[in-house]
């Protein structure tokens, strides 16, 4: 998706060559068109896919998947990084392993907002070594439901997580997808 592309070539910034930060678009200021068309192409990859809903992590990956699921007129369900002293009833839990941030968080979903038997597309910020993703995925086999898709903003191509989900014939979208970067260069693979 070449406008955001653009936009990561111009508001983004490779901290070193593992860490792109987007904070001017996507994750601490939102860019709602960007995020719109974000969404509006996740929706028309996905379109027919019989998904029942949409799945993200806090707090990043909401923006897109909010236009995402608004765009299929689907649900979305945000899974919490922690939980609160309201977050009742049956609560479904999975470790994860966090690599920007290099700690591990509790990915918490109340059971009612996966319901067995259904397809869940799941969309996210970036994709890295599929640690997230691959926390959806335990929640999801928890409850009975499934992980159709995954929808990635900007995925780190030269790192394993893409390679992990494709392996398991999930259909993966990246809409910008990082060969390599280093401080003052990112560039793409396609």
């Amino acid at each position: 998706m070449q406008k955001l592309k653009d936009a990561i070539l111009t508001r983004g910034k490779a901290i070193n060559q593992d860490v792109l930060l987007v904070d001017a678009f996507l994750n601490h200021q939102i860019d709602p068109a960007l995020m719109r068309d974000v969404g509006e192409a996740f929706a028309r990859h996905f379109a027919g896919g019989g998904y029942d809903r949409v799945a993200t992590i806090e707090s990043s990956g909401i923006a897109p998947a909010v236009f995402t699921a608004l765009a299929m007129q689907l649900p979305l369900v945000v899974l919490k990084k922690q939980t609160s002293r309201i977050m009742t009833g049956e609560l479904l839990q999975t470790t994860v392993r966090s690599f920007t941030k290099g700690t591990e968080y509790q990915l918490t979903v109340k059971r009612d907002f996966l319901r067995e038997g259904e397809k869940v597309l799941l969309i996210d910020d970036f994709l890295a070594s599929g640690e997230a993703a691959f926390g959806v995925l335990r929640l999801c086999e928890q409850a009975g439901a499934q992980v159709g898709g995954v929808g990635i903003v900007i995925e780190k191509a030269f790192q394993a997580g893409r390679k992990r989900l494709d392996d398991l014939g999930l259909d993966v979208l990246s809409l910008a997808r990082v060969r390599s970067m280093s401080p003052g260069r990112i560039d793409f693979l396609d």
